[in-house]
């Protein structure tokens, strides 16, 4: 294959708008877009219209200065005599207001010569101005983006507060995590409010937006303060329709401004699924032009199949409080540390063999009884924590044009790969999935036969390692077909790419809305790319794929060969990056980042060992996840045949007793 090698008529220039996602203009395509901007909703909506939307902005909050401050003027009084020897200020606006509220009964002046000598700390840009305003720089400021939690790490490089008396302007809602952060650090939090935020005086147009919402007439919902979303379902509990609300935007791409105003729209329980790298609200229109359509189509597509029940989020699930498994996705405490093991129902099994014998493997895996029968089975004999469906990563090949067959012996074969970058063609992307039902019959018969506590995990091939069969015809040592088109033909590449994100996304939703509670994507041959190919050639791919599969479940994100690629693999905030055995978990989990949870990594060439060798092995992996929460025990690849079945069900046991944290 060579980059002469162009495609026929379809094929996109490199120029072209389709080759490439860098160079596309992004665009809302005629979504209908809320905001509850009030200060600059004529600027948002301008905004809105010129990136393809439609908007509707209405005001949801005015700041109300609060009138005969008692607590602002004792404040005041206590950080004049030295009572208070820190203050953060997080508000420009607060700052001023405070300066308001105290000056008919204080000495001002004296108030800020106060302030200029203690300590004092900005939340970030705005406080910062309004102090220089009166001339008082303060000592710290927290940097981007800006939020309690970078407060606190400016408190703890920088400013001792146990036995301290520490001051908090406040704004709107109480941040009690902030103020529970200062307590947990020996500080007496000394909070005073100066003003509020009230609905506006004209509360129509607001309503309106919200019956707007629950009739399914908004396709996108902004958020650029934390207070909008307070403001809003107070409106809707006034109205009676504030759970008709909560169900409406689970169907809704819910856009916040940044960091802060996320995790008040977490802490409301609503969905949060943009943000943008900079709290600004040009990269907020933007990034939700850009992602906007795709994030929609995944959240609404279990609202389109036919015969399908979607499956609730994870907040309604009663199973979910029950789960360590799924506890652990989303990087919350868990009594103990679940376990479940790649392939845990395969070759190295007995069951497994005697159905084998009777079917040839893909006979099985379009066997959808026979599927949920091998995975329950090794769910109840190994007791661990999570059931990923039986099924492979290659069938969803077929219907996209490729004669797929599993060689005895050698493992799959495409007997028609792709030979020429004219043979993309060919390739057909998915677009209904009644050519795989039976994968789908298969996550809904395996979840109603296990118990509620286990969750069922459906799952992938990634877009690399699934474009790789299809270039390569089967396993490959050195990939050079695939990187030959890869680097040699990336307009090519990129039309390969994107057909199967767009298969890949049906293929996983329609899981998810068979009952599947998290899945996985499996990038078994990334291993085979530097660091610097996958983010130039896989990762925009990656990206938008994630971007279209359902944001109510975790997605577990694991590639192996390299461990120089953990970084790349982050995701999105629901991501759980997978690490094999390649690294140590600690190094993966600081690669990976610790606002992501993790999964591995178990050599699973240890099972072939003795007990003692596997529990000093789990034990090691145990030790460096340090029992933080987010830490799901695996193998760093799927168990091997002839592994002893007794030693698997014995690491299970292990690492169960090795956790328990009751």
């Amino acid at each position: 294959m060579s980059s002469n090698n162009s495609l026929q008529s379809n094929t996109p220039e490199p120029n072209d708008e389709a080759s490439s996602s860098s160079i596309r203009t992004p665009s809302f395509d005629g979504l209908r877009v809320a905001a509850l901007e009030s200060r600059r909703g004529d600027d948002l909506s301008r905004l809105i219209a010129r990136f393809g939307g439609t908007p509707f902005v209405s005001p949801s909050m005015r700041e109300v200065r609060i009138e005969k401050n008692k607590s602002a003027i004792d404040f005041a009084y206590r950080v004049m005599t030295g009572e208070i020897g820190v203050v953060i200020f997080l508000t420009g606006v607060g700052f001023r207001h405070l300066l308001a509220a105290i000056e008919p009964h204080v000495d001002k002046q004296r108030f800020l010569d106060s302030l200029s000598d203690i300590i004092t700390i900005a939340r970030g840009p705005k406080p910062v101005v309004a102090m220089r305003e009166v001339g008082i720089q303060p000592t710290h400021r927290a940097p981007e983006p800006n939020t309690w939690r970078e407060l606190l790490q400016v408190i703890d490089q920088h400013v001792p507060i146990a036995n301290q008396a520490v001051g908090l302007q406040e704004y709107g809602v109480t941040n009690r995590s902030l103020i529970a952060g200062l307590e947990a650090r020996g500080a007496s939090v000394v909070n005073v409010k100066v003003y509020q935020w009230e609905l506006p005086e004209d509360i129509n147009p607001l309503k309106e937006n919200i019956q707007a919402i629950c009739a399914g007439e908004r396709d996108c919902l902004m958020f650029t303060s934390a207070n909008q979303a307070v403001n809003m379902l107070k409106l809707a509990e006034e109205m009676g329709c504030v759970d008709e609300l909560r169900t409406a935007l689970r169907r809704t791409v819910v856009a916040s401004i940044g960091p802060t105003t996320s995790e008040m729209l977490q802490h409301l329980d609503l969905p949060v699924d943009i943000e943008p790298e900079h709290s600004k609200m040009g990269h907020l229109v933007q990034a939700a032009a850009e992602k906007a359509a795709r994030i929609l189509k995944a959240k609404r597509f279990s609202g389109i199949t036919s015969n399908q029940g979607a499956v609730p989020s994870m907040n309604d699930q009663n199973s979910f409080k029950d789960s360590p498994f799924l506890r652990a996705c989303y990087r919350l405490p868990t009594d103990v540390t679940p376990i479940w093991l790649m392939r845990q129902a395969g070759r190295y099994m007995a069951e497994y063999r005697a159905v084998r014998e009777k079917h040839s493997f893909l006979e099985l895996c379009k066997n959808p009884a026979l599927c949920a029968e091998v995975m329950v089975t090794a769910v109840e004999k190994l007791g661990v924590d999570a059931a990923i469906i039986f099924s492979d990563l290659l069938p969803i090949l077929e219907p996209m044009g490729f004669n797929l067959e599993f060689a005895a012996g050698d493992g799959p074969v495409i007997h028609n790969p792709i030979r020429t970058s004219r043979d993309i063609d060919r390739v057909t992307a998915l677009t209904e999935m009644s050519p795989l039902q039976f994968v789908a019959d298969t996550v809904r018969m395996t979840r109603a036969a296990l118990p509620p506590s286990i969750p069922v995990i459906g799952f992938a091939g990634s877009p690399f390692t699934l474009a790789s069969y299809m270039i390569e015809g089967g396993g490959s040592r050195n990939y050079v077909h695939t990187k030959t088109l890869m680097l040699g033909d990336p307009a090519a590449w990129n039309v390969l790419m994107e057909k199967l994100v767009e298969s890949i996304s049906l293929y996983l939703n329609s899981q998810i809305a068979s009952g599947a509670q998290c899945v996985q994507l499996f990038d078994s041959w990334a291993g085979c790319l530097s660091p610097n190919d996958y983010r130039i050639h896989v990762l925009p791919h990656m990206i938008r794929l994630l971007e279209s599969i359902s944001p109510s479940v975790p997605v577990i994100n694991f590639a192996t060969g390299n461990p120089m690629l953990t970084s790349l693999l982050r995701g999105d905030s629901r991501t759980v990056v997978g690490l094999d055995w390649r690294v140590p978990l600690d190094v993966g989990w600081d690669m990976a980042g610790n606002d992501r949870a993790v999964q591995g990594n178990m050599d699973p060439t240890i099972l072939f060992a003795g007990l003692d060798a596997i529990k000093d092995a789990a034990h090691y992996v145990l030790s460096q996840a340090a029992g933080k929460p987010g830490h799901i025990f695996n193998l760093g690849h799927g168990i091997l045949p002839g592994t002893p079945v007794d030693n698997v069900i014995a690491l299970v046991d292990m690492v169960h007793e090795m956790s328990d944290r009751r």
